[in-house]
Order: structure tokens, then sequence, then C-alpha cells
């Protein structure tokens, strides 16, 4: 899987393992922008992420700040991005199985690397389960076109 990742200077060390990690296992994953631990501003990086992710560059995108809401923020701002903060496994597991999230955030800060290793592995194995959950992402992508989302019914 292509994975985009990025981090501003909290998240920088971590997300450099986190690249090491997922490429040992054979995913392609490419850090954008700066990530050498100079002062960056997050929205920056989630920019970056969220178009690779937007435009099909890339399949995914993992994104690291102090507490991972800064990121979301900022990256939900673009269309075709569904991120979502995540701080264990179980959120990790429904943020992709019920809400089709292509987006990973995570705190640099509240979580260990093990942990954030973690969250990414389930967050990247997990499916969407389509069904009922697809209508809501309909819904979501009503809301980015500046739609009445209750007009969407299937």
């Amino acid at each position: 899987m292509k994975i985009a990742l990025s981090a501003d200077h909290r998240g920088y060390s971590g997300i450099r393992q986190l690249q090491e990690k997922l490429a040992r296992e054979g995913h392609e994953a490419v850090v954008l922008g700066d990530c050498s631990g100079t002062p960056s501003d997050y929205p920056e990086r989630a920019w970056q992420v969220g178009r690779a992710v937007a435009e099909g560059k890339a399949e995914r995108g993992i994104l690291l700040c102090g507490t991972g809401i800064g990121m979301a923020m900022a990256a939900n701002k673009i269309k075709g991005v569904r991120a979502a903060v995540v701080h264990d496994e179980m959120t990790a597991q429904l943020s992709r199985s019920h809400n089709d999230a292509n987006v990973l955030c995570m705190s640099a800060d509240l979580l260990g690397q093990r942990l954030i290793e973690k969250i990414a592995e389930v967050w990247i194995s997990t499916p969407f389960e389509g069904g009922r959950h697809a209508r809501r992402i309909r819904k979501i992508t009503a809301l980015e076109e500046g739609k009445d989302p209750s007009t969407v019914t299937e």
C-alpha cells in the first residue's frame, strides 16, 4: 500500500520510525515535507498528505503532531479526506470499518512509539465494512459539496 506520511516538529522522530517499520512490512511509505525536527506548522503537513490522498497519489495518509487534533482539523478541510484522531487500537479499527478514514492522525506527545506503530498496523489492515456505513460516508461527501446530508437516502 502507498502511504503518505508527515509530521510537525513534535512528531518528526515518530514518523521517521514509522516509515521504516512500514517499509520493512512492504508498504511504500513516503514522508512528505521537511520532517527534520525544525519548527513547522502542522497545517502545511496536513495539506501535503491530504492532497496526496485526495488526488490518489497515496491510498492512505498518516500524520503526527503533538495531539493529533490540529492535523485532523486541517486535513479534514481538504475535499475527499476523512481524517480521524485515534488513540488506541479500538478507535483505529472503528475509524476504518465504520468511517472509512483515509488519513490517520495521532499524538506524538501522548502515545509511545510502540503504540503508534500498533495503531497504524490495525488501521492499515482494517477494511471498510460498507453497508449502512456507506450511506453515512455519502452524507459526509454531501457536506463537502455544501448539500444537506438528509437528502442522501441510499
